[in-house]
């Protein structure tokens, strides 16, 4: 009994492993799509948003992990 529970254990590792993963893709392919369209926008467009083209990274960052 103890085995099957050490077992049930560790799949709830796996699975928390697996959600963490998960997320972490999913938040970097945020900050990639952020990133590849705020470089598309013009220079006249990012003053528009008020964003400096030496900004990107860091609103992309933003976008996708927070402050």
């Amino acid at each position: 009994m103890a085995l099957v529970q050490e077992l049930h254990g560790n799949d709830a590792g796996f699975t928390r492993f697996f959600a963490g993963l998960s997320e972490a893709l999913a938040r970097r392919k945020v900050y990639r799509q952020t990133l590849r369209e705020l470089k598309a926008l013009s220079a006249r467009e990012l003053a528009d948003l008020g964003i400096h083209r030496s900004m990107i990274t860091r609103v992309a960052q933003e976008a996708a992990y927070g402050k």
